[in-house]
């Protein structure tokens, strides 16, 4: 029997898993007239109340979730100016926070800007990231641009839209993970949104953010789909300029103490066997190839094969292109064991210059330090974390219909607008 996963979560947080089931657009349509307000989140009203209805994708009732980033100035590094997104002022970094969303989700996400005039005054004006014919009159801001999800022009994070925040400022931005549909003719009318996608700044230095993107302002945003596999770690790398991952270069690209690895997007680190999502995307003018040694994955959404993709061909080497974005789950040391995996740019300059770190895989039974900083999309929770969810003490039991799948996230009852599509579907 045909199987189609639709999530959705406009309202709540509800995994709905129809099997042989169609969805036509008339149905969802009709259900969203009678959906009451989200109850999920309480500033879910307050958010919706400030960005307007007619801020709101389609599809988007109002948001079900709601985040705070703050965007600061780091530390300088050889003398170059460094921004970073952040949960909180003190743990910005870059990459900022990787962002996990599940399909049919809506996400307002409010940047409080922090970043101090005059060092957005300097990007402006620097030689390789600021404009490329001076203008003193350009304004000073940073924003919030995303890729692969659904957002109306006032969450574009582009200056021609007014959407950026000048210092001191915040402005909310709302997200849409338009679920996959497809009508009773058998018409894909949406093709979701599931995937491995980023964000980042688009207005400082110039108006397409070459200021900002250079200087930290970037992050991971992950989608998932009912279904889909959970990792245990999830790591970023931002491959650039400069033949860098994530602005720097080996040694510093790999901080792990092997004493006490805390695993970061600068420790790379895991037990055999554990499942690891690498989250990889472009930024800058450089072209790049990622190349992970002793591991292989399936060119497909996840990595992951499954018994409907069987012929898909399997890859160990990525090419990669300014702003493109792709991930993928491996098990760790399959095959190939414990040992200090080496990952890198394949263009042999770059590698040559430092564009390389390590895939630490320990044996199954190491004990590794407390996990650090990624923002989990279960609803009324924000879980921190470097990529290791519910490592260490309380990871729920897979779903005894499901191996790792997203069900644990998804327990509320269904809202009456959703028993009516799921209603909608079955007849």
């Amino acid at each position: 029997m045909k199987r189609i996963l639709i999530a959705v979560a406009l309202a709540t947080a509800v995994t709905l898993d129809w099997h042989g089931a169609v969805i036509d657009r008339p149905s969802v349509a009709a259900a969203r007239a009678v959906a009451p307000k989200p109850t999920t989140d309480p500033a879910g009203p307050a958010v919706a109340a400030a960005v307007g209805a007619q801020d709101l994708p389609e599809g988007c009732i109002e948001p079900n979730r709601h985040l705070t980033l703050y965007a600061v100035e780091l530390p300088p590094v050889d003398g170059e100016i460094r921004l970073g997104y952040g949960m909180t002022p003190a743990t910005a970094s870059y990459p900022g926070p990787t962002i996990e969303m599940i399909e049919g989700e809506c996400l307002a996400v409010t940047l409080i800007n922090d970043v101090p005039a005059a060092t957005l005054a300097a990007l402006r004006d620097h030689p390789t990231l600021g404009l490329v014919q001076p203008d003193p009159a350009y304004p000073l801001g940073v924003s919030l641009h995303v890729h692969g999800v659904k957002y109306t022009s006032a969450s574009d994070g582009t200056m021609h839209s007014g959407s950026w925040v000048p210092p001191g400022g915040s402005r909310t931005y709302v997200w849409y993970a338009e679920p996959r549909a497809v009508a009773a003719d058998g018409r894909v009318v949406s093709h979701g949104t599931a995937g491995y996608w980023w964000y980042h700044d688009h207005v400082v230095g110039t108006d397409h953010g070459t200021g900002g993107v250079g200087s930290g302002l970037f992050g991971a945003l992950v989608v998932r789909r009912a279904g889909d596999p959970l990792p245990d770690y999830t790591y970023v790398l931002a491959m650039g300029d400069n033949a860098t991952i994530n602005l720097g270069r080996y040694p510093d690209t790999d901080t792990c103490d092997p004493a006490a690895a805390q695993p970061s997007n600068t420790c790379f680190i895991a037990r055999k066997g554990d499942l690891v999502e690498f989250v990889v995307f472009g930024i800058g003018n450089d072209f790049h190839t990622f190349h992970l040694h002793g591991h292989t994955w399936v060119d497909n959404r996840t990595g992951v094969l499954t018994a409907t993709d069987a012929e898909t061909r399997v890859v160990d080497v990525i090419p990669l292109g300014p702003s493109a974005s792709f991930g993928f789950q491996i098990t760790a040391g399959a095959s190939v064991g414990t040992g200090d995996w080496m990952l890198h740019c394949h263009v042999q300059r770059h590698s040559d210059l430092g564009m390389s770190t390590f895939l630490h895989v320990v044996p199954e039974n190491a004990a590794l330090a407390a996990p650090g900083s990624v923002e989990s999309s279960k609803l009324n929770r924000t879980t921190k974390h470097a990529g290791a969810r519910f490592r260490g003490a309380a990871k729920p039991k897979p779903s005894p219909t499901s191996n790792q799948t997203l069900d644990y996230y998804c327990t509320l009852p269904l809202a009456p607008w959703a028993k009516a599509v799921a209603g909608a579907a079955k007849a």
